[in-house]
């Protein structure tokens, strides 16, 4: 995408100082372009400048999220690796993030995911991170998700840039930096380029087969873009940069920001254009699309609330026309990075662009269900060929005739953005299944094992189906392609086992299961996970509740438990040297407490439980009070143990 309306590129403030009078004057002046978001002069200052040896991590960075954001990847990707090779220590985790995208957007899939785990080690909670780490098979996704559509050429494109189509009666509206009539000091300096316009085709006797611009009262002399009609056809929503009663508006940093504007049709042109409440002049609105009934507006915006660059909100439109309070959609749908160009299609699946989530490179288009205002729901990578390395987006669709459209900057084009359209002959697979069959038997004597339970464990740890092994220890299941579930084998007398089935391309699986039996010859004193090899029962530092990973160790000593009804425990927890000796354990005592309630709320007799805590008393390796150690050996010592007492 050629970035013009990029909702949010974050602003820096990095300080650059040169032993150069002369130099440093024109980093400055790069500097003032930069921050005003006029990328194409400020890299070519900033190039003249490393061209006479003067180079910083401050002015790599700047050079490279310029070339990032005007889409060149190839230049950003050179750019981001100088960053890192000669300034590892200053580059955030942002310029790694970027110049991973810009090598997936190159085809280096295997250069981006290096990129990506550099940046996990940077920022582990971050949305993006936890998304790589948790869905490294994304690309089955996508591959399972492609060739669902037909596309075509949009014979109404120019060398120019088109996007942001919207239907519009028979026709279309669409955004445009065509022949614009403005002079060359009106052109945009994020990339030379002339301000974008709105222009409609096919959409009346008059416009049929001919481009034709609208009316003076929506088109300015600076950007209009991505719009939404009402169904009648008498009102639109549209996007422009700040402008008022002829003139642009900044803010404090000198920035033209973006708003959503309404007109209404009368006497044939649109008239009476006036900005949306929610509006400011210190941030981006931008982007509007409506919802089937059209009670509500979704539209992106780095307003305060927003979880990244940009993010995607929801308005509720009420019946006198006003406008509630803005909702932020969440980080199921929203990350870190940029979330834009929202649809909403007639059977509530939202579409919108996403840097953010994982991709083949560049904003790709996503799906997910919102029905009944839902948010929690699978997002889609809709796969190629809609997305591609490069940057995909402004997606729209007709659900009846299943035609759309949508933008790319891809190489193939005329322009640097043109219109694409496509016909989509399989719907998106929200609905994914996969067959996951098997046997159940026993370890040592190979024998089947004859109604054991198979379940199905989602992520949250909550059970989401189960089912009983046949006369031959078979079973099978169908699960959730979208989602990661655990598929756990259990029968009494036996300690359960479980694998982990990650999102899929849906292709039916076999995983047998051999379970060992549960021998508990041990006497008092012994430590119960041991006997059953569970994982350690781990804690997060400075807290004391059960971890999802460790709930299902738990769950292991639950069955072993309720198979010996007379097997008393006690529940030994102990914390890392970290803190007061007072404190640790007082916290190791917390953290015995709930693993015991935890015990009895899974319905074992809390006679038959003990808890104590030893705080950092009994450490299992070096890391006392005073001792350098990594976070993983304190995790070490951050554990439970099962003790048996009867």
């Amino acid at each position: 995408m050629t970035r013009k309306l990029k909702i949010l590129v974050t602003l820096f403030s990095f300080a650059m100082v040169f032993t150069s009078h002369a130099q440093e004057r024109l980093v400055t002046k790069a500097d003032t372009d930069y921050e005003q978001y006029s990328f194409r002069p400020a890299i070519d200052i900033y190039k003249r400048v490393m061209d006479k040896g003067y180079v910083s991590a401050d002015l790599l960075k700047k050079l490279g999220n310029s070339y990032y954001f005007n889409a060149d990847y190839v230049e950003a990707a050179e750019t981001y690796k100088k960053l890192i090779d000669g300034y590892a220590q200053d580059a955030g985790a942002e310029h790694y993030f970027r110049y991973a995208q810009s090598l997936k957007s190159l085809g280096d899939y295997d250069g981006s995911n290096e990129v990506m785990a550099k940046f996990t080690e940077l920022t582990s909670s971050d949305i993006r991170a936890v998304a790589f780490k948790n869905d490294k098979d994304y690309m089955a996704e996508i591959k399972r998700n492609s060739g669902r559509y037909d596309v075509g050429p949009f014979e109404y494109n120019s060398p120019y840039s088109e996007f942001a189509p919207s239907f519009y009666k028979e026709g279309l509206i669409f955004s445009s930096d065509r022949d614009t009539g403005n002079l060359a000091k009106y052109r945009h300096t994020w990339n030379s380029k002339d301000f974008l316009d709105l222009y409609k085709v096919n959409a009346d006797s008059v416009s049929s087969n001919i481009v034709v611009k609208l009316g003076n009262q929506v088109n300015t002399r600076l950007h209009e873009s991505t719009s939404v009609t009402t169904e009648d056809g008498g009102t639109m929503y549209f996007t422009r940069n700040n402008f008022k009663d002829g003139k642009y508006i900044k803010d404090e940093n000198g920035v033209i920001r973006l708003k959503i504007f309404k007109a209404t049709l009368a006497d044939g042109s649109w008239q009476n254009i006036e900005e949306l409440p929610f509006n400011s002049d210190a941030y981006s609105v931008a982007h509007p699309v409506l919802s089937p009934d059209e009670k509500s507006m979704y539209f992106a915006s780095d307003m305060p609330g927003s979880l990244g660059e940009s993010d995607i909100f929801m308005v509720e439109i009420k019946e006198d026309g006003g406008f509630g309070t803005p909702v932020n959609l969440g980080n199921t749908i929203n990350t870190e990075a940029r979330e834009t160009f929202p649809f909403m299609t007639s059977e509530e699946i939202l579409y919108f662009s996403s840097d953010g989530h994982p991709g083949l490179g560049g904003l790709d288009v996503f799906g997910t269900k919102v029905a009944d205002r839902k948010l929690d729901g699978a997002i889609l990578n809709v796969g190629e060929p809609i997305n591609s390395k490069m940057d995909d987006f402004t997606y729209i669709m007709d659900e009846e005739s299943r035609k759309g459209y949508f933008a790319s900057n891809r190489p193939e084009g005329q322009g640097a953005d043109d219109i694409y359209s496509f016909t989509e002959n399989k719907p998106l697979m929200f609905d994914c299944k996969q067959e996951i069959t098997g046997t159940v038997r026993d370890k040592i004597s190979n024998e089947v094992l004859v109604g054991a339970t198979v379940k199905v464990i989602d992520e949250n740890n909550e059970e989401i189906l189960s089912t009983i092994t046949d006369s031959e220890g078979k079973y099978s299941l169908s699960l959730d392609c979208n989602q990661g579930n655990f598929v756990r084998a259990q029968i009494q007398g036996y300690v359960p086992s479980e694998e982990y089935i990650g999102k899929s391309d849906g292709k039916p699986k076999i995983i047998d299961f051999y379970l060992e039996r549960v021998t508990i010859t041990a006497g008092f004193g012994d430590d119960l996970a041991k006997l059953l090899q569970l994982s350690t029962i781990y804690f997060d530092f400075d807290k004391y509740n059960i971890r999802k990973d460790s709930e299902i160790e738990v769950e292991k000593v639950i069955a072993a438990m309720e198979k010996y009804p007379s097997l008393r425990i006690k529940v030994n927890s102990h914390t890392d040297s970290r803190g007061k000796d007072s404190y640790n354990l007082w916290l190791s005592q917390k953290r015995a407490e709930s693993t015991v309630n935890y015990m009895i709320s899974k319905g074992i007799a809390k006679e038959r439980l003990e808890g104590e805590g030893f705080g950092e008393t009994k450490l299992v390796n070096e890391c006392a009070n005073g001792v350098k150690c990594s976070a993983k050996n304190h995790e070490l010592n951050r554990r439970s143990e099962f003790i048996i007492m009867e």
